[in-house]
């Protein structure tokens, strides 16, 4: 064989080798969001990326077990966090984004602005306090520092992340400020995030009562979601019978942990499995990761 045909003949593979590379890269850039329900213990946290690589982290639940679960998910440069969410200051869903907040840069940090006159929600004060004003050290030492905008959410708003939509279910009025001496439950941050023809509900620890004034209000078109993450761990005192019936999951994820509270309940659990929902439970599956691509859920893992 001349030297030319072998030339051309290698020159025809390499064409053929890049093509094939270039049909797995448009294979691998097929449009998924990512949302995974972390198991942290008794406590709260979930971790969402966008189709356009958003990063979204919902709760940190009760210590600093979020940190790795990032360091799992993360880029171990990547110290930004695009958005994060606190559904309410307690200190099984806050308590992990005191860590957060001392060790990323937060572009954005949403929160119903309710606190509660304890160490730990005075300690936020103040990291949120520094984050505004650009003191956050190690994320300086990335280059990646910006000013975390803190906004107070309520009912109503809307935020476009990429492709999906972070809209705001509940309190149906502005809380900020409001000073509480017992539960913060009732003025969790309920969100709905939708990513076109699927959308999953995050309910913090809303009980029964919130969730009626849900289900009745004329504020919201639906409460539909193809995923329900169940509120409160799984206390008999939440995820009702009214509330299942407007959302109408096909799969619902309860967080818990080791707890002396019975969560989840054996009502719950019933109520869920006489809904004929598919139930994850992070102290069994661990973490628990739903992928969509817009249509259907197309991938569970845990």
């Amino acid at each position: 064989m001349s030297k030319k045909l072998i030339l051309l003949f290698t020159g025809i593979l390499l064409c053929l080798n890049v093509l094939a590379w270039q049909e797995v890269f448009v294979l691998n850039q097929a449009k998924f969001l990512k949302i995974d329900f972390l198991s942290v213990g008794q406590g709260d946290s979930e971790f969402i990326e966008t189709p356009e690589g958003y990063q979204i982290l919902i709760d940190g639940g009760p210590s600093s077990a979020v940190l790795q679960k990032l360091a799992e998910r993360m880029p171990f440069w990547d110290r930004t966090i695009d958005i994060v969410i606190l559904t309410h200051p307690e200190k099984d869903h806050m308590t992990g984004l005191l860590d957060v907040l001392q060790r990323y840069n937060i572009k954005y940090f949403l929160w119903t602005g309710v606190v509660k006159d304890n160490p730990e929600n005075k300690k936020l004060a103040d990291l949120l306090q520094k984050a505004k004003a650009n003191n956050n050290f190690l994320a300086s030492l990335t280059g990646q520092v910006a000013k975390t905008k803190v906004v107070a959410v309520n009912s109503g708003q809307k935020i476009q992340a990429g492709s999906a939509l972070i809209e705001f279910l509940y309190p149906f009025e502005s809380v900020a400020g409001k000073i509480l001496k017992a539960s913060a439950n009732d003025d969790c941050a309920v969100n709905k995030i939708t990513y076109g023809k699927n959308s999953f509900i995050f309910t913090g620890d809303i009980d029964s009562k919130a969730e009626y004034q849900l289900a009745n209000s004329y504020k919201l078109a639906n409460l539909k979601a193809n995923v329900l993450k169940v509120a409160h761990h799984g206390s008999k005192y939440s995820t009702s019978n009214l509330f299942l019936e407007n959302v109408r999951p096909e799969y619902a994820v309860i967080e818990v942990g080791k707890n002396s509270y019975g969560h989840p309940t054996s009502e719950v659990l019933q109520r869920l499995e006489n809904f004929g929902i598919n139930t994850f439970i992070t102290q069994r599956d661990g973490d628990i990761e739903f992928i969509s691509d817009g249509k259907d859920i197309i991938k569970i893992t845990n």
